[in-house]
């Protein structure tokens, strides 16, 4: 059983049905000669979570028979993965959903017609540039990580041939541009806040540069700039899409499925002819588009206004999912867990983050209407995180802790003085904070070291907190109040807010000895 056999029609449908895989309804190679003729969608970024999410909710579509276009892939960084997760496999990929109840769904993508090298090295880059200047183009779109959206100085002095992603975006919209200043939108996929601003302002540092500089005309800028001809719409994606399990290789080896080898590359990208991710997925996008779009709603996606998205946006991070990830992470590396499923069987762990969800978060939640937000919390303890098959592990989700509070808590914190809630019902979002001053010694519960995950402010909070020992008694606890009054790591000072004494408290307890975590969880989670 190979991805290949199903692209030359040589073989066996009934064995592969037998066995539960899902093969595409549709005509594959119609569909390529159609979309290299009139393409409509180009997507930014070949990894995992594009094959597992964007790519398979239009594969969907496709199998509904109301569609008749696929999406062509650009990889703007490892071109490796264009030579070892695409050409080998003629672009299909399998989709293995993990589901919480242990079963398995088992999915054929054939929606990607095109996988390009999108750098002007290559020649890929003249079939990118003739895409760029086709009128039937509608979207283009981004899973390139936060990271992706960066620029410097640098590239933009390099004129015309960048180096950097939204750099050679540009420089594709110029081709555009020439083409008759063709309408066009530049929709972001990446799980970041207000993701099309971050391209948006990427895009326009270019193009404004380059007309400033003589190297494009002055318009250019303008038609970037021009609503009627080009959008950068939000959105708010959720799917957890985890490297390839060596559970799921072995699952598919017994099926009599070849292609489940491992691919790593020299830039450390790790992936396979498979992906497997979580069942449960969410893609809410703001409906601007400015040359009509693919019907991805057929596969699932939710269409709506930007405010909706960004009210769906802050119920995810800063109440029914982010908060919870964090606190369990931090009481998980201090406890000795390595799964996040494992932390879901402990009593205290899991009442914890139900409590601070449904109890603490949700009084300052807004419904977006689109999402219920009781549902999706719901779907995050019961199903989500509890998964068995996610090997997701809380040293993974405790990087960057220091970055991620003031949305995650922060922002919750604010809510409650600016709409002048009782903040004695915050007890077990303040035990998270207090939990943070523990978690940056590197010992675990019992006594033994952790290294702490890695984080721009590591090294400066673990310094605050050295003066303190587990176990000592009558120390000294005055270094607290230069950690909690720290607005850039909590997103506003903890004293000022009324809260600071009560942190303070908890840490204490903390710090009593070993066991010592166990016992102020267990505490506070049964008094709540």
């Amino acid at each position: 059983m190979k991805l290949n056999d199903i692209y030359s029609g040589n073989y066996n449908a009934a064995e592969w049905e037998q066995k539960g895989y899902q093969l595409p309804k549709f005509d594959i190679k119609a569909v390529r000669e159609k979309t290299a003729k009139e393409p409509t969608w180009v997507h930014f970024g070949g990894g995992n979570i594009f094959r597992a999410f964007p790519a398979a909710i239009l594969n969907d579509a496709l199998n509904t028979g109301k569609y008749d276009r696929g999406v062509i892939v650009a990889e703007t960084f490892d071109f490796e993965v264009i030579d070892k997760a695409y050409t080998p496999y003629n672009n299909l990929s399998l989709l293995v959903s993990l589901k919480g109840d242990g079963t398995v769904e088992k999915k054929v993508i054939a929606s990607v017609t095109e996988a390009l090298k999108a750098d002007p090295q290559f020649e890929d880059w003249n079939r990118l540039v003739e895409i760029f200047r086709k009128p039937s183009l509608q979207m283009i779109s981004f899973t390139i990580t936060e990271k992706g959206y960066s620029y410097n100085e640098a590239d933009l002095q390099r004129g015309l041939q960048p180096v950097f992603a939204l750099g050679k975006v540009t420089a594709l919209l110029y081709e555009r541009y020439k083409a008759g200043k063709l309408p066009l939108t530049v929709q972001s996929m990446d799980n970041c806040s207000h993701n099309g601003g971050r391209v948006k302002a990427g895009v326009l540092a270019y193009a404004e540069r380059w007309a400033n500089n003589g190297l494009v005309p002055e318009d250019f800028a303008e038609y970037v700039r021009d609503k009627t001809k080009v959008t950068f719409p939000w959105s708010m994606i959720d799917k957890i899409t985890p490297r390839p399990h060596e559970k799921v290789k072995e699952m598919l080896a017994e099926d009599g499925f070849e292609d489940n080898n491992y691919i790593e590359t020299e830039k450390h990208t790790f992936t396979a002819p498979f992906v497997n991710a979580e069942e449960t997925q969410y893609l809410v996008i703001e409906d601007s588009y400015t040359n009509g779009r693919p019907p991805l709603d057929l596969g699932g996606a939710l269409y709506t206004t930007r405010e909706t998205v960004d009210k769906v946006e802050t119920m995810k991070v800063t109440t029914c999912l982010n908060p919870l990830h964090t606190a369990m992470s931090i009481y998980g590396c201090m406890l000795g867990y390595t799964l996040i499923s494992a932390e879901m069987k402990d009593e205290d762990l899991r009442a914890f983050i139900q409590k601070i969800g449904y109890m603490e978060a949700m009084p300052v939640v807004t419904d977006p209407g689109v999402l219920n937000p009781y549902e999706f919390i719901g779907a995050v303890i019961n199903r989500r995180l509890p998964n068995p098959f996610m090997p997701d592990a809380p040293q993974r989700i405790a990087s960057d802790t220091s970055q991620k509070l003031p949305i995650r808590f922060g922002e919750t914190i604010k809510k409650y003085i600016a709409r002048g809630l009782d903040k004695q019902n915050l007890v077990l979002i303040p035990l998270t904070l207090a939990g943070y001053a523990r978690y940056l010694k590197g010992i675990k519960d019992d006594g033994t070291p952790f290294e702490p995950s890695p984080d721009p402010l590591l090294e400066e909070l673990q310094a605050i907190v050295a003066p303190l020992e587990i176990g000592r008694q009558n120390q000294d606890y005055s270094c607290l109040k230069q950690l909690y009054s720290r607005q850039d790591v909590f997103g506003l000072n903890l004293y000022e807010a009324g809260l600071g004494e009560q942190i303070e408290g908890m840490v204490k307890e903390l710090y009593a000895g070993k066991g010592a975590v166990r016992a102020t969880l267990h505490k506070y989670v049964v008094a709540r």
